[in-house]
């Protein structure tokens, strides 16, 4: 197996809106995970190096199912975005039902990309989900997103301050942007040393 991962060949595979309806894993998964408008589509979308392959939403919150993504026989999943405050309380709790039922199941979990957006401090959310995977020992890293609307030394400090909230490595945490492309190679790279 080379040891990069071709993001030519990304394709849709399948939605679903039950873990009961996911089939076993067969291959490497990297699941994304992230609040509603943190940009997981555009992040996933510049790694496959598609502009539209993941559905970017122009309504925060419209991902409700769990989409599988798959590039030379790896599998990424895109994860419901969580705690969009506009869905009513029963579609929130189906959400979190969904998130946690498919991190609690039996699966090949070799990274969890968990998102949060450079500019603001993280939310009780976003500590809530790093707490959870922390406890579980997931191997996963935080992707700071949207880099390119912050200056090079705002988005240093940013990263020093989310780092400390939550708790995380340095080496564990990466800066990217889907816009300019910066920090892509390091996820690449992660998630090729996670998967192959």
């Amino acid at each position: 197996m080379a040891d990069s991962i071709n993001y030519q060949l990304a394709k849709f595979v399948a939605s679903y809106g039950k873990v009961s309806q996911i089939p076993e894993s067969t291959c490497p998964e990297v699941s994304f995970v992230g609040r509603s408008n943190v940009g997981k589509s555009s992040i996933m979308n510049k790694l496959f190096g598609r502009k539209n392959l993941v559905k970017v939403s122009s309504t925060p919150g419209k991902t409700s199912n769990i989409n599988f993504f798959e590039a030379d026989d790896v599998h990424f999943v895109d994860l419901p975005g969580y705690g969009f405050a506009r869905r009513s309380k029963a579609e929130r709790d189906r959400w979190a039902e969904l998130i946690g039922d498919f991190f609690d199941s039996e699966r090949s979990f070799n990274l969890v990309v968990s998102l949060v957006d450079i500019r603001h401090d993280p939310s009780k959310l976003d500590h809530d989900m790093i707490d959870y995977l922390q406890g579980n020992e997931f191997n996963f890293i935080v992707c700071l997103t949207k880099a390119d609307k912050l200056s090079r030394t705002q988005q240093a400090r940013q990263a020093a301050v989310i780092k400390k909230q939550l708790n995380v490595p340095a080496e564990n945490v990466i800066i990217t942007s889907s816009q300019t492309g910066v920090g892509i190679d390091e996820l690449k790279k992660r998630i090729a040393e996670a998967c192959l």
